[in-house]
């Protein structure tokens, strides 16, 4: 890799004022056609509508055209644009390069097609400058989002993100949106944890970022769909699935903790003699939480085992049925009837695994005495008893997860 910093930001006009740094990145690859303009009018607007002191990079991502002299000339001729040359292709290698390469407090990007509409920069930007947020993500899923783009595009996304929000737990709408910033101090210590050097970077440094307890702000934008794009759907979809799996396994052994970050303090009162009310609302507030998302549950369980039942035989019915209603169950308890819980660690994922196979087991045995006591049940009186059983064992969840998985004053979870 080689560098070209511009020389010190110019001190004139109003630049006294202005207390945060700002650094937007721009990862290009083969982009000499749309590199110009992209610049032109990221400076027009950042010099007359952006209040903070900015600096623009291009990072060169290993271009085999004429990206990397349009873009050294431009950092020639103005001393608030600097370029970055990679031998090697990626752009979360492009990111990871920059972001820490920058000397500014915070660090943001773009894609070189502007694709997001720029007025939401400031908004991005402004909940980083004053402290309130640790990352901030353009979203084209969020409510008040405007997007044109094609349906394939369209239905790839919302299908991508709603895997991310299943398979983690994830709060964030739009992983990969192509506009996000950061406050340096806090994406340091988590770029050396992110280890793809891809698309699947973004998604990635998120599901890092919520998982060790960090503040994201989402900022619903206005995003025109660029068709010149270099990204390869069918590929990139792979490498993505195979991301989330990697992440998650990290999340089991305990590895996606960074213990360098920044803590943000616990909530407190501004007011001197403030009553506060406690987070956790006690045992009445479960019960009711945890009833009605078992009653969801375990409707949702027996729907799929009726579905599933017709092609497979008892227990691998009621383990495909099990397994997908599980996922949303535990995390619907997490978020919402186990309250004082937060993050997760390898102890957790570790007893969930167990209750589910206590839970599997149990059901599936109340199965297996149908079957062994009558010769050829009636599917009524097979939904009736895995009822009967899922009620028993919902019973038996609720007192382990209260009881062990979240219990109270053991620690961090």
């Amino acid at each position: 890799m080689t560098g070209t910093q511009a020389s010190p930001r110019p001190q004139g006009g109003h630049a006294a004022t202005k207390t945060v740094t700002v650094d937007v990145v721009v990862p290009v690859y083969n982009e000499e056609r749309a590199l110009r303009g992209c610049v032109e009018v990221l400076k027009t607007y950042l010099a007359e509508r952006f209040p903070f002191e900015w600096t623009i990079t291009i990072v060169d991502n290993a271009s085999t055209d004429g990206t990397l002299p349009i873009a050294t000339e431009l950092a020639e001729a103005d001393d608030h644009v600097r370029v970055l040359h990679l031998d090697e292709k990626g752009r979360g290698r492009a990111l990871r390069t920059a972001w820490q390469f920058s000397d500014a407090d915070v660090v943001a990007y773009m894609d070189v097609d502007l694709s997001t509409g720029l007025d939401a920069l400031l908004p991005l930007v402004a909940p980083l400058a004053n402290g309130h947020s640790d990352i901030s993500i353009g979203s084209r899923l969020a409510p008040g989002a405007r997007t044109v783009r094609g349906p394939k595009r369209e239905l790839i996304s919302r299908c991508y993100n709603a895997l991310i929000r299943l398979s983690h737990g994830a709060k964030f709408s739009d992983a990969q949106c192509g506009f996000k910033a950061a406050r340096t101090d806090v994406i340091r210590p988590l770029l050396d944890h992110v280890r793809d050097d891809n698309w699947f970077f973004d998604t990635e440094l998120l599901l890092l970022a919520e998982h060790n307890g960090l503040r994201v702000h989402e900022v619903p934008v206005d995003w025109v769909e660029d068709v010149d794009t270099r990204v390869k759907i069918g590929s990139t979809a792979l490498e993505d699935i195979r991301g989330l799996i990697r992440v998650a396994r990290a999340k089991a052994g305990g590895t996606a903790r960074v213990r360098d970050l920044p803590q943000r303090p616990e909530p407190s009162p501004a007011h001197p003699d403030a009553v506060v009310s406690r987070r956790d609302t006690g045992l009445v507030w479960q019960l009711l939480s945890f009833g009605a998302i078992g009653a969801v549950s375990t409707a949702v369980t027996l729907v799929l085992y009726a579905m599933f039942r017709s092609v497979m035989n008892p227990l691998a019915a009621n383990l495909v049925a099990l397994i997908v209603t599980t996922m949303f169950n535990t995390e619907a308890n997490r978020r919402f009837t186990f309250l004082g819980a937060r993050g997760s660690s390898s102890r957790v994922h570790f007893q969930g695994l167990i209750i589910f196979g206590l839970y599997y087991a149990f059901t599936s045995a109340a199965l297996l005495v149908l079957h062994s006591t009558v010769a050829e049940p009636s599917r009524i009186l097979e939904l009736t008893v895995l009822l009967g059983a899922s009620l028993l064992g919902t019973v038996g969840r609720f007192v382990l997860l209260r009881g062990w998985v979240f219990k109270q004053g053991k620690g961090k979870i």
